[in-house]
């Protein structure tokens, strides 16, 4: 972690008002949350639903060593070591880009519509294999989560996977020149957030702008079967020496899976002469693994160690996660998040699941699809096959529209929506038996894994 004195800190977040005799404090460690405040901490007092100023004296009580506090709020605390800054936030990225000028290692930048944390956790397990490893935890890849992510890095850290979402324009710009990746991953282009971008082309450019920070004679890593990053690519003016990798099904690509295999608990497929193995459900996961496998490359990491990375997978929860429950049945929870694409792919994956006696798809809302949404749900609904998934349950205002779709198919009584997660509860933990399967897919709005979670108990 940032091992600083404070007058060093004050110049990195471009402050100032430090008192002299606070100068030589040295803080270890970056928090934004009174509440797991730890010993030597800087405390940013970020402004969000809650203002973090209301926090600094608790902070400091609990062995913070300084704070930050931003000009135009009143009443700073007295006799506390502050640093006075126009924007907490954008201090906080100052001082983590300043941060990660001090460090010798290779940073590898990863974003895109769905597979980010999937592709971070491939990634981070492949390089584990030879390097000492720094990686995003869980899903910190905001404004504010790459930031900390950096700041939590060691100065022996040799590699650094860093994932970095999105919700507006310009948000990966800023992120890719804090971070300043070596290494550059593109997953897809989806259409989440359309409702704030309006078009998977603006997406698209959204997800490109992380060339924009990357080091001069760095690696772009795509998905080379999105035409609109190949065109994309083309119509960008990179002002950089930048090479360029495409990844995908298509035979122009330069990594491409072929022998694929694919089982109730993983995959097996080759790259040319060479054979893997990822330890995780549906095909859709080989497209990440092959930019996994082509960072490894690139890092020199030979193609049995990258194998032996990936066959030690582990993923970030709520993924294609299978639970085998004491009572018998099995929990598929890709309840993390969930987009026409995602979904797609886990109902994909879920109906090709051999060995399980009923098969149940429970469905929450897609989130941000915007003016498109009823249209993408019912499309949703008209491509579940009632011969490979036994029943449908719904949650949520627009999971209706996958049951009015699915039940024109279906047999009478085999779709319900569910207009909450409790009723829904209610009814699954009646149905399920010995040997069903239980798949979990929604928004991260719809929290979908309350419903796993109740029917752990």
């Amino acid at each position: 972690m940032i091992v600083h004195k404070l007058k060093v800190i004050e110049q990195m977040a471009k402050g100032n008002g430090l008192a002299a005799h606070f100068e030589d404090i040295t803080i270890q460690g970056v928090s934004i949350d009174s509440r797991t405040i730890k010993e030597g901490n800087l405390f940013v007092p970020i402004i969000r639903q809650l203002d973090g100023h209301n926090y600094v004296e608790e902070a400091i009580t609990k062995g913070a060593a300084a704070s930050l506090w931003q000009m135009d709020h009143p009443n700073a605390p007295d006799n506390v070591p502050l640093i006075y800054v126009d924007d907490c936030l954008e201090a906080l990225q100052n001082i983590a880009a300043s941060y990660r000028r001090e460090l010798s290692l290779k940073v590898i930048g990863v974003t895109g519509s769905n597979g980010k944390t999937t592709t971070k956790d491939m990634i981070n397990s492949v390089l584990s294999t030879t390097y000492r490893v720094h990686k995003t935890a869980g899903n910190l890849n905001s404004q504010i989560g790459v930031p900390l992510t950096i700041l939590d890095m060691d100065k022996s850290t040799e590699a650094a996977v860093i994932e970095m979402g999105m919700s507006e324009r310009g948000q990966i710009a800023r992120l890719s020149h804090i971070a300043r990746p070596d290494i550059a991953v593109i997953t897809m282009i989806g259409v989440s957030h359309l409702s704030t971008l309006g078009s998977r082309e603006q997406i698209a450019a959204a997800k490109l702008e992380i060339v924009t920070g990357m080091q001069d004679n760095g690696v772009l890593i795509y998905n080379g079967d999105e035409p609109l990053l190949t065109r994309g690519l083309q119509e960008m003016n990179i002002e950089k020496s930048i090479s360029l990798v495409s990844f995908g099904e298509d035979e122009t690509n330069a990594y491409r899976a072929g022998a694929v295999e694919t089982s109730s608990e993983g995959s097996n497929f080759t790259v040319g002469d060479d054979k893997f193995y990822i330890p995780l459900l549906g095909a859709h996961n080989i497209s990440n693994a092959l930019a996994a496998i082509a960072v490894a490359a690139i890092m020199g990491i030979p193609p049995a160690k990258a194998d032996e990375g990936l066959r030690a997978l582990k993923i970030t929860g709520m993924r294609m996660e299978k639970i085998i429950t004491t009572s018998g049945f099995t929990i598929i929870n890709d309840a993390w998040n969930a987009s026409p694409v995602s979904l797609a792919a886990a109902i994909k994956t879920f109906e090709q699941l051999p060995g399980y006696s009923r098969k149940y798809a429970v469905l929450g809302d897609m989130l941000e699809l915007g003016e498109q949404e009823e249209e993408f749900h019912r499309e949703t609904g008209r491509n579940i096959d009632p011969d490979l998934i036994d029943y449908v349950y719904t949650v949520g205002t627009l999971g209706k529209y996958i049951a009015l779709e699915a039940e024109k198919k279906f047999p009478s009584g085999r779709v319900r929506a569910f207009s909450s997660k409790d009723e829904l509860i209610e009814h699954v933990k009646t149905e399920l038996k010995d040997n069903d399967a239980i798949l979990l897919k929604g928004s991260r709005g719809m929290q979908l894994e309350t419903v796993v979670q109740a029917l752990l108990q």
